[in-house]
Parts: C-alpha cells; sequence; structure tokens
C-alpha cells in the first residue's frame, strides 16, 4: 500500500495525473461510492462460502486505485511499474483499472457544472440550444497487430498511416473544448463512414440547426445534411487552373481551415495522455480508455475556464 507522503506527492503535482487537485477530490466524491456499490453487487450476486465482509481484505482503497488509473491513462505506465510503487501485484494493478476506468468513461464530457453529454445526439441538442459551431475530425491511435491467423486482422491496417490503429471520431466546440469522443472504430474505417455509422446524417438532418466544419474526409455530408456540415470547397479545375482560381481557392481553404484549426488542438490535448499516443494494451479496452480521457480533460478544461474567470 502507497504511504502518505507518495499518495499525497501524485495529488499534488498535476505533473503527474494531468488533473488539479480539486479535480481529483471531486472525482473521488463522485465515482467512490458508484465503486463501492457496484462492489457490493457483485459480491452478492454469487453464491458465497463466507459471510459479508469476511475473507482478504483491499491491499489498495479507492483512492489508491484511482491514481494508479490516472497515472497509467496519463503516462502509459506499465502495470508492473504501477506495482512496484504502490507495493501490490500486479494483478491487483490489472483489476483497479478494469474495475475505474469504465467508471470514468461513463461520466461523459463536463461542459458546465452539472451538464455532461454522453451521446452525439446530446451534443447536437447542446450545439443548437447554445448557437455554437461544432468541429469534428477523426483520429487515430496505434494498437498492437492482431495475431497471425486471425479472420478480421487485416481491418485495423489504416489506409492513411499505413499502421495498425483504431479510430475515434472527436467533436470539440469553436474554443477547442472537447464534446465528444465517439467509441473506436478499426483504422480501416474512412472518416464520413464512421460520421454515418454514428448516426450523425440524421441527427444533423432531424435535429437544430448546427453549423458543423469538417475536413475534406467528410466531403458529401453537406449535401446529406442540408448544408449543415461544411467541409473544404472542392476544386473546379483539376487542370491548367487560372490565376485568378488558384488564388481565390487558396484563400477560402485557408478560411476554412483557420475556422477548424480548434479540434486539432482539442485531439493534440487528448493525445498529451499518453495511453492515446500509442496503446500497448488490449484492443476491447480502447473505446473505454479513449472516452475515459476525454471525459478527465473536458473536466479539467472546465475547472481551469472556471478558475480563470473568477480571477
Amino acid at each position: 500500500m502507497v504511504e502518505n507522503s507518495t499518495r499525497a506527492a501524485i495529488i499534488t503535482d498535476r505533473r503527474i495525473t494531468g488533473l488539479s487537485a480539486d479535480v481529483i477530490a471531486e472525482l473521488v466524491a463522485e465515482i467512490g461510492p458508484l465503486w463501492h456499490e457496484r462492489h457490493q453487487a457483485k459480491l452478492v450476486s454469487r453464491p458465497r462460502r463466507r459471510a459479508m465482509g469476511a475473507g482478504a481484505k483491499h491491499q489498495l482503497v479507492f483512492v489508491d486505485r484511482l491514481l494508479v488509473t490516472l497515472v497509467h491513462l496519463r503516462h502509459a505506465t506499465t502495470h508492473d511499474v504501477l506495482a512496484c510503487w504502490f507495493g501490490v501485484d500486479r494483478s491487483t494493478i490489472t483489476r483497479a483499472i478494469g474495475e475505474v476506468r469504465p467508471l470514468l468513461a461513463e461520466r461523459g464530457c463536463t461542459v458546465s457544472p452539472g451538464v455532461r453529454l454522453r451521446t452525439l445526439a446530446e451534443v447536437v441538442d447542446h450545439l443548437g440550444a447554445s448557437g455554437r459551431t461544432g468541429l469534428i475530425d477523426g483520429t487515430e491511435v496505434r494498437v498492437r497487430r492482431p495475431a497471425a491467423g486471425r479472420r478480421d486482422r487485416d481491418k485495423f491496417i489504416s489506409g492513411k498511416s499505413k499502421q495498425n490503429a483504431v479510430k475515434t471520431m472527436v467533436v470539440t466546440d469553436e474554443d477547442g473544448r472537447v464534446l465528444f469522443c465517439s467509441p473506436t472504430r478499426p483504422g480501416s474505417c474512412a472518416d464520413i463512414t464512421h460520421a454515418r455509422q454514428l448516426g450523425l446524417v440524421k441527427l444533423l438532418a432531424e435535429g437544430p440547426p448546427v453549423e458543423i466544419l469538417a475536413d475534406a474526409g467528410y466531403q458529401g455530408l453537406g449535401a446529406q445534411t442540408g448544408g449543415r456540415v461544411i467541409t473544404p470547397p472542392h476544386r473546379k479545375f483539376k487542370k491548367n487552373p487560372p490565376d485568378w482560381y488558384e488564388e481565390m481557392h487558396e484563400r477560402q481553404r485557408k478560411a476554412h481551415s483557420s475556422r477548424r484549426i480548434r479540434v486539432e488542438h482539442g485531439i493534440a490535448h487528448l493525445k498529451n495522455w499518453r495511453t492515446l499516443a500509442r496503446h500497448l494494451g488490449r484492443r476491447e479496452h480502447m473505446s473505454d480508455t479513449v472516452q475515459a480521457v476525454a471525459a478527465l480533460l473536458s473536466h479539467q478544461q472546465m475547472a481551469d475556464l472556471n478558475q480563470a474567470q473568477q480571477m
């Protein structure tokens, strides 16, 4: 079990977890009861030979389990290293991360105190109600190559990076604050196909009037959504274009790029959590990992914004 001085150092130093002490305290108060409730439900759901409360006690209290998960997500620290640091067995670390990570993923992205967005439909409604412009883009996370002989081995190969990866769609607002990260898909899935599978076309066509800025990977969604998805302009002259057209096209392209650059900044903040730079664990956990990081990042962004407004 980790010493109190070490625990205090992890909580107070934002470089270790990427979160302030106040945000960690809020996570403990919110997720702690949920973890205890699920743990008790798991105990009573199976036949027992011992009475409740008997047997071996937890070597890691919930605060330590949360800190283990945060350090793992922030720095992609291996379970062996965390086990040595916290003075427990490796399997204890693996079990702790497996229990806490889904709870973090279920929180959704925080946009204001008490308001969280968990689905793409809620994001569209939020943008429509606030009158803000949404920015979307796809990003890839490198993963381990599936074992030889697996039927779906090739579907994780990205056509863009030519590497084994999974893909997620990121939605931010005009300021680059993360509003949504989708569940992951294999890297061979195109950006526009992923957006359609998530139901974005139907949500925009039937929902409130929302302006969405996207890159060239989403060209075609504008016609399907009544012009609500705005992509870079097409080139009308592919060969020997006149000089005036080249200037106009370049000016329009740069204007569009400057408006949607904030989503690239949002993705960069996500990739600061090293577990999203390259994932060496099981691919089945990637959706929870991406959504947990998005939830933590958006919570910290909201806390920083509130602190700046109070100063």
